[in-house]
């Protein structure tokens, strides 16, 4: 199918995806800000207005209440957008034919008519009709319960609808997966059309889940809301008590209790997750899960792979061996040489696979091309596959050419490929010699063997009869930019360990090449011989893990965990996903990863890059530190807000604060907390940080304590100046105003505080943020009009200002700010833990 055919059946046919029941449309998101308590509050006050008869202000708090769920719903809709972008990156790719190539495209892409390959691991992207098959099996147990995979066959286009369940179909059906073999098929049903759609499951994607962070803002925002009632009832009464206006009184108790409930908890939560993943996928790496994005900073192991992650994953073959003189290095320009060569890769393409994906497998091809050694044609016939099995890393591949006997060829890890052979000891050991040399520096190596077999062919490959041909040593270059990052992560205290299932010298030789420290080497082979205590003991203690298998991860995990470790796990295959679902951060390869893989994982590196692993390592701790910092602001600039609202009423003063200047000053800290702090670029030092404490909170001790120490300061200089502007004979209306304006330079003031846990407020004033620049600039052209027209000041009760008034104000906002800076460097330890 051409690329431009497809394209209209997308749009005539619909993505190849279902309904989902979690997005929420704008009507549902509005619906959901409306049932907020501070919009109950906001109205509840405008109709007191009313009832007073002051329709100015009713009609204005009615306005801003409508402002203020425009803003939340504009950022909510920003986040489902987001979402929705997330939703398609992190669909499941398909492998399809498009213009003559195969291309992997999301499963969402796929239209009916596509062609589409299948392996294990993948999921099946649409209801497709085999037209080939090579020893698969499919798990359909989410569409009918059963546990058993089933065999599939090809078949012709007489079968051409059938229910899932039973062996031997020609139907491969959406959402089930490939647990062995492949094939390729057409496409013949799609989204709910599809055998899923029509009974109504619904797959998986990104979603809000409440994690650990969503538990503790509900937590602090529920008890202050009580708090706050609380305090709202009893400021009523005796306002109503005291100065005989009850409906008065129920406005004071309104606005202190705007004042007190910190409503932005969880709308700068969701922001930042959201925009914290739509990061993270700027960077190439997909988050899957919300909780991921809390454990980044956290992280004390990684633990990596090593082919494809910190090497280049672009396999060439550099040097061969013939197993008449293992000793003796061959180029694979060799003349002398050259029919040694040719019988090697020719047998190394008949181990591998027909249409060869992976790299080494390419390598073998492309060096064949270059010798002139072509595949077997199609009158060759694939008589028998025997893939990597736990105990035998090694494939065994059985071709039946026209009229001959049945040529069998292995390639594999070389102590397998001896087992099969059955060498001797001497032979072995000239084998293994020759494997740690290569190996020593920096190759892979595969061993090659070759024979034949008479029919009627054995069940167990272990009774093909197998010589040895020689090795085949493969370079794979280091990434460049490994060095640096795993430089970083150890500055950062996060432990790199490399688990790899190549040979221990192969292990060595690119561990020095990254920089990574050097340690103790363990086998997988050596932890399948230690009790569970000794094996955990040795796990912890080691920097390198060789010959390892899938399921020796699961115990590395475990072990690392049992140690109070917060680990990080790579994997791709379809035995890693109970390492990666086990593991605190797991982390799936987009470009060779199988989709179980992805699916078991909270992030999918797109590009399987260590690079990138450690760029989510940054990224992580700067999403955490400014969620930090938004939480710290919320906490402060709230005590002057509550403070001012109940002075007077302690005081007998005239009131500062009512529902309308508190509706004001929401609008502008909703966005500056959820927009201008997720934008804050990341401390000098946040990867010379030792990672958190696991056990650490949001809200911690100290951040609480500084935070109610910013806002105390705050509230103390505003009140003094309003006190002050009474008792020098100020009206009323003007000392409002002048508080007023304090009040908003002093929230400024908290901003530039709280930008950083560390640098100075010059550092901090110079750091680029466009969004903070832009709601400042808003700030003060509305405060400018709410302060020049006439109309506007009468609303809020503003008396005029003149020059030295103002100039007043922002030497108060610079004293809260020089104060707080004097003693930040104080909390600044504290506060970056």
């Amino acid at each position: 199918m051409s690329a431009t055919e497809a394209a209209r059946r997308l749009v005539s046919e619909g993505y190849n995806e279902l309904p989902r029941p979690d997005r929420r449309p704008f009507l549902r998101i509005l619906l959901g800000i409306l049932a907020e308590p501070m919009f109950g509050l906001l109205v509840a006050s405008a109709l007191i207005y009313l009832v007073l008869g002051d329709l100015r202000e009713g009609l204005m708090l009615l306005a801003f209440a409508t402002a203020s769920v425009g803003i939340a719903a504009a950022q909510e809709s920003r986040s489902e957008r987001v979402l929705d972008t997330l939703r398609t990156l992190t669909s499941p790719r398909a492998q399809v034919l498009r213009d003559g190539a195969r291309v992997r495209i999301p499963g969402r892409e796929v239209v009916p008519g596509d062609i589409v390959f299948l392996e294990e691991g993948d999921r099946v992207p649409a209801d497709i009709h085999l037209l080939s098959a090579q020893d698969l099996e499919v798990d359909e147990s989410r569409l009918t319960g059963e546990s058993a995979p089933v065999r599939k066959r090809p078949g012709g286009p007489e079968v051409c609808a059938a229910a899932p369940g039973g062996d031997d179909l020609p139907l491969a059906f959406s959402g089930t997966l490939v647990v062995r073999g492949r094939g390729c098929g057409a496409t013949v049903a799609t989204g709910r059309h599809s055998e899923i759609g029509k009974i109504g499951l619904a797959l998986g994607g990104i979603h809000p889940e409440p994690t650990r962070l969503n538990r503790q803002t509900r937590r602090l925002v529920r008890g202050v809301a009580v708090a706050g009632l609380a305090v709202s009832v009893l400021v009523m009464v005796l306002y109503g008590l005291a100065r005989g206006s009850w409906l008065q009184g129920a406005l004071a108790g309104l606005a202190v209790t705007m004042s007190m409930i910190p409503e932005e908890f969880p709308l700068v939560l969701t922001v930042f997750m959201v925009m914290g993943a739509w990061r993270l996928s700027r960077a190439r790496v997909l988050t899957r899960r919300a909780a991921a994005i809390e454990a980044l900073g956290a992280a004390t192991v990684l633990c990596t792979d090593k082919t494809g992650t910190l090497t280049q994953n672009r396999m060439a073959i550099a040097e061969v061996r013939d197993a008449g003189d293992l000793a003796r290095r061959l180029t694979p320009g060799d003349e002398n040489a050259a029919s040694a060569i040719r019988i090697l890769v020719w047998h190394g393409i008949l181990a591998s696979a027909p249409t060869p994906f992976d790299p080494m497998e390419r390598a073998f091809r492309d060096l064949g091309d270059s010798l002139g050694v072509a595949p077997p044609d199609c009158s060759w016939v694939l008589a028998r596959e025997h893939g990597l099995e736990p105990g035998l890393p090694a494939v065994t591949q059985v071709w039946q050419p026209p009229g001959g006997a049945a040529v069998v060829a292995v390639k594999g890890a070389p102590e397998a490929v001896a087992a099969l052979c059955r060498l001797d000891g001497e032979r072995h050991a000239a084998m293994l010699r020759a494997v740690d040399g290569l190996a020593g520096e920096g190759m892979r190596v595969l061993a090659v063997a070759g024979g034949e077999a008479a029919a009627p062919l054995p069940a167990d490959r272990r009774d093909y009869p197998c010589r040895l041909l020689g090795l085949v040593a493969f370079s794979d270059p280091l990434r460049a930019e490994v060095p640096a990052a795993v430089r970083d992560c150890l500055s950062a205290g996060v432990r790199v360990v490399m688990i790899t299932g190549d040979y221990p010298e192969t292990a060595r030789a690119i561990a020095a090449q990254a920089g990574l420290p050097d340690g103790p080497l363990v086998t997988g082979a050596e932890l399948d011989g230690l009790p569970p205590p000794e094996q955990a003991a040795r796990i912890r203690g080691a920097a390198l893990f060789a010959r390892t298998r899938p399921a020796h991860k699961l115990a590395i995990v475990k072990a690392l965990q049992a140690d109070g470790q917060i680990v990080g796990m790579t994997g791709d295959g379809v035995n890693d996903a109970p390492s990666l679902k086990a593991a605190d951060i797991g982390i799936a390869m987009g470009g060779r990863g199988t989709d179980v893989a992805r699916e078991a994982a909270s992030l999918v590196l797109l590009d399987d890059d260590f690079g990138s692993i450690v760029h989510t390592i940054r990224l992580g701790r700067r999403i955490y530190d400014n969620l930090r910092k938004a939480m710290g602001y919320i906490l402060a600039v709230h005590v002057p807000i509550a403070g001012l609202a109940l002075l007077p009423l302690a005081l007998d003063l005239p009131l500062l604060l009512t529902p309308v200047h508190i509706a004001f000053l929401e609008m502008v800290i909703d966005p500056v907390c959820s927009i201008v702090f997720e934008a804050e670029r990341s401390e000098a030092d946040i990867m010379r940080r030792p990672p958190r404490p696991p056990g650490s909170t949001l809200f911690s001790r100290a951040l609480v304590l500084w935070s109610l120490a910013q806002g105390i300061v705050a509230f103390a200089i505003v009140a003094l100046l309003f006190v002050a502007a009474l008792n020098g004979g100020m009206p009323a209306d003007q000392a409002r105003a002048l508080a007023f304006v304090a009040l908003m330079l002093i929230n400024f003031g908290l901003v530039l505080v709280n930008r950083s846990f560390a640098a100075s407020p010059l550092t901090a004033l110079l750091r680029p943020n466009a969004a903070l620049w832009t709601v400042l600039a808003v700030m003060v052209v509305v405060m400018a009009a709410t302060l020049a027209w006439p109309p506007a000041a009468a609303l809020f009760a503003f008396g005029p200002l003149h020059a030295d008034d103002l100039a007043v104000t922002l030497a108060a906002a610079a004293v809260m700010v020089l104060t707080l800076e004097m003693v930040k460097p104080l909390w600044a330890d504290h506060l970056r833990r």
